[in-house]
């Protein structure tokens, strides 16, 4: 059974980082593409980026409101999915959730991913 559980999330000051983490367990990922999504309060879960698998390398793509400030990256050997996110704002407040495919192509589309973690709080405080 694949199971994806998110950490790192917590309570930071505007201007501050945090680095979530997702551990997948029951298959590797290390040829699937990964995703970060997140869902604020009252709002509809939007893509944040991803990481696919081009045949001989990873490729990231961001949304276009994080680039510049966050960094998607996965370390094979733990098959693990990190999410750096640095410069923090009140906007980027929201549950953030990873996800995978089965697949090597990324996709913004979340019901393009087939696994989901169960989230993890991130708070900035202006």
């Amino acid at each position: 059974q694949v199971q994806l559980v998110e950490s790192g999330g917590g309570l930071v000051q505007a201007g501050g980082s945090l680095r979530l983490s997702c551990a997948a367990s029951g298959r590797p990922f290390s040829r699937s593409a990964m995703g970060w999504f997140r869902q604020a309060p009252g709002k509809e879960r939007e893509f944040v980026t991803y990481i696919a698998w081009t045949w001989t390398d990873d490729s990231t793509y961001y949304t276009d409101s994080v680039k510049g400030r966050f960094t998607i990256s996965r370390d094979n050997a733990k098959n693990t999915l990190y999410l750096q996110m640095n410069s923090l704002t009140p906007e980027d407040t929201a549950v953030y959730y990873c996800a995978g495919r089965n697949v090597r192509s990324g996709s913004v589309v979340g019901t393009d991913y087939s696994y989901w973690g169960q989230g993890t709080q991130v708070t900035v405080s202006s």
